[in-house]
């Protein structure tokens, strides 16, 4: 399968149930502006462009949404917990992105999408979710140029944070993604 834009990673996902049947979980919830983010999009298109046959395992299927209403903790982990009664089998995560600036020290964001542009690497800059009609929706504030030509990098918002150098370096060697997809070129900060 051709994967160069926009349209062909929304196909691809369309017609992937298990990604389709998460999404659908997800969207259940009715949480405002939730998206699935970061590896469970990035991994498909990774896995795809490597050839692979299997889904690459992954540590967890993040979950955001922006509630500035109610920034308690706890309820993330309610949510996680009706996700995980729908679906045991998935490592859910879920965050309300309208109090994560205050863990990841940024000033406040303004919505999901501001929030995935903050996120470490353009690569994983990513979200999926569903419109009213269950149409699947991609967002990619730093575009698609980066997890298409599996090229990781930091974001540019990222660069500008105390201690993001750091933080970008440990996160690269944590995730090791080159020892999953061979492919997949390091940029390291300058």
């Amino acid at each position: 399968m051709r994967l160069d834009n926009e349209q062909n990673i929304i196909h691809l996902v369309k017609n992937d149930e298990w990604m389709m049947n998460i999404l659908l979980s997800a969207k259940s919830l009715n949480l405002p502006e939730w998206w699935i983010v970061a590896g469970f999009v990035r991994s498909k298109i990774w896995d795809t462009l490597h050839g692979f046959t299997e889904r690459t395992p992954m540590a967890d299927v993040d979950v955001i949404y922006f509630d500035q209403s109610n920034l308690d903790e706890n309820i993330e982990k309610q949510l996680e917990q009706k996700l995980k009664e729908m679906d045991p089998q998935i490592p859910w995560s879920v965050k309300n992105e309208a109090r994560m600036h205050l863990v990841n020290h940024n000033e406040p964001y303004s919505s999901s999408v501001d929030a995935i542009s903050k996120f470490p690497e353009t690569a994983s800059a990513l979200g999926l979710t569903l419109d009213n009609h269950n149409n699947v929706v991609l967002t990619a504030p730093w575009g698609l140029e980066d997890v298409l030509h599996m090229v990781v990098k930091p974001t540019p918002s990222f660069e500008e944070t105390d201690n993001g150098a750091k933080m970008y370096e440990e996160r690269v060697v944590k995730k090791n993604w080159q020892s999953i997809w061979g492919k997949v070129q390091i940029h390291h900060f300058q």
